[in-house]
């Protein structure tokens, strides 16, 4: 049997990139899988995680989903508590599918949170896989500028940091917006790729993906923050 790898997968920037390296290293990623948290997660990317299943048909991967219900609502105020819930149904998922196929290692696409790295690799000790985290450690800047060189076309769906308004949702991250994105670090902290959870966002094209996601959608703004609603969804030549 060959050494099968699963990736986690959200369809954001970071897990399309982890996989994407993955895949340039030669891993036989033969699954994507997502997990569909509530809207407070402290493991998991949350906005439109439905797009995953798009994005899997698009890169040609197939696509497992998990969906963890409502977890640790007695602990709400525990957020070791809660990450340590999040990840048990994440472990029985990989857990099955490790009889299956022959389970060699998972990708993660965490730049810099030791909360969620820490429970990843913990995990992937416990069930005796290995962990690819491309991302883990390396300089924003250098990320920004290889996710782009590479022909990533990245969509913004959610904002919750000083300087980020309304007008950032839905916006292209090219360039010029990592230009403001550096202004609004120097200025207020903001994270250049919303490793603080500043941001959010998802990958409608890439060199790993055969089509275009090409996206529709409505804007909700609470004052401070707001998120995108996808309408629609259509791969296009």
């Amino acid at each position: 049997m060959t050494d099968d790898w699963v990736s986690l997968f959200s369809g954001g920037k970071d897990s399309s990139w982890a996989l994407y390296q993955a895949l340039e290293e030669g891993l036989n990623v033969t699954r994507l899988l997502t997990v569909h948290p509530s809207e407070d997660s402290y493991m998991y990317h949350v906005p439109e995680t439905q797009l995953a299943q798009v994005a899997a048909e698009s890169i040609g991967i197939e696509l497992v989903e998990v969906d963890p219900g409502d977890l640790a609502a007695s602990d709400a105020d525990d957020s070791a508590a809660q990450g340590d819930a999040e990840l048990e149904p994440l472990e029985d998922a990989l857990t099955e599918l490790a009889s299956d196929i022959d389970l060699a290692g998972v990708t993660a696409g965490a730049i810099e949170s030791e909360f969620q790295t820490n429970r990843i690799q913990e995990m992937c000790d416990r069930l005796g896989i290995d962990l690819f985290a491309p991302l883990w450690q390396r300089d924003p800047e250098e990320l920004a500028a290889d996710m782009l060189d590479a022909g990533f076309e990245i969509t913004i769906l959610q904002v919750a940091a000083y300087g980020l308004d309304e007008s950032w949702l839905g916006r292209t991250l090219d360039a010029d917006a990592i230009d403001e994105l550096r202004e609004l670090n120097e200025e207020y902290g903001v994270h250049l790729l919303g490793e603080g959870g500043e941001f959010e966002t998802f990958v409608t094209n890439g060199p790993h993906m055969d089509r275009r996601i090409e996206l529709e959608y409505d804007t909700e703004w609470n004052g401070d923050s707001g998120r995108v609603r996808i309408t629609d969804a259509q791969l296009v030549e």
